[in-house]
């Protein structure tokens, strides 16, 4: 009994420290970046968050050398739960859905999650501006350079295995083995994922709850991440690469 209870310990801590260096200190972040702007002039509304940004004005290579390392640190988390995973018994990529076995199956529920995701998202976030519950998002504010395309692909890619290999995956394993209930798991993974988006405002955080939600019944139902990380893969290249393109076009989303 007290080897389950340590190893039911060492699992619980284990999960905090991985939240920790991960998208819960983001949470945290989020929290206090809400507060910032709820408490700015002109309040929520008046505010801006911008999600792919410069990190080095006016030195192009700079830049880009920056943005790659930000786009190599953010994917680390991911590979460390998936390594901290690998520790227990079978295979981790197949336990978490990351494997190739089902390349069709993932395609096609990729895309088709990010067609559920999309529109009302979009429709979402134009409420919430009208309501002003919620920061004017910019994708993307990157200089014009012949390499800002596949940066933000690059970035989308990241944030997608970040998030879903992170809070669905390993958060649902580790859970599961801690005992709790899948409800509980669902509501954890979904509230987390609404919670560090906080910084964008109240609207992003319920449409981030009811997409985490949607994608965490799809995992307990399917145990498949990949098609996760390709429906969330979809929804932010569009989003980064749309707005970067054709944002003169897109003033009603301001």
């Amino acid at each position: 009994m007290r080897v389950v209870d340590d190893q039911r310990r060492s699992r619980g801590i284990e999960v905090l420290l991985v939240l920790a260096i991960s998208l819960g200190m983001s949470a945290v972040y989020a929290m206090v970046s809400l507060a910032a702007k709820l408490t700015a002039p002109g309040g929520l509304a008046k505010q801006t968050a911008t999600l792919n940004d410069e990190f080095v004005v006016g030195r192009p290579w700079l830049d880009l050398t920056y943005q790659l390392l930000s786009v190599t640190r953010g994917v680390i988390p991911a590979l460390f739960a998936v390594y901290l995973l690998s520790r227990d018994p079978g295979d981790a990529r197949r336990t978490l859905g990351l494997d190739l076995r089902r390349p069709g199956f993932d395609l096609g529920t990729g895309a088709a999650l990010a067609a559920l995701i999309g529109l009302p998202g979009l429709a979402l976030y134009v409420a919430a501006r009208e309501l002003g519950l919620n920061a004017s998002v910019v994708p993307a504010a990157l200089a014009p350079q012949w390499w800002v395309v596949p940066v933000l692909v690059l970035s989308a890619v990241q944030n997608a295995v970040l998030e879903e290999v992170v809070v669905v995956g390993y958060l649902f394993e580790r859970l599961k083995q801690l005992g709790y209930r899948t409800v509980t798991v669902v509501l954890t993974s979904a509230v987390l994922r609404g919670a560090y988006h906080l910084y964008q405002g109240i609207g992003a955080f319920v449409g981030n709850v009811i997409m985490g939600a949607i994608f965490g019944l799809f995992y307990v139902r399917f145990k498949r991440v990949l098609p996760l990380v390709i429906a969330h893969a979809i929804l932010d290249v569009v989003s980064f690469v749309g707005y970067a393109l054709l944002k003169d076009r897109l003033s009603f989303l301001s």
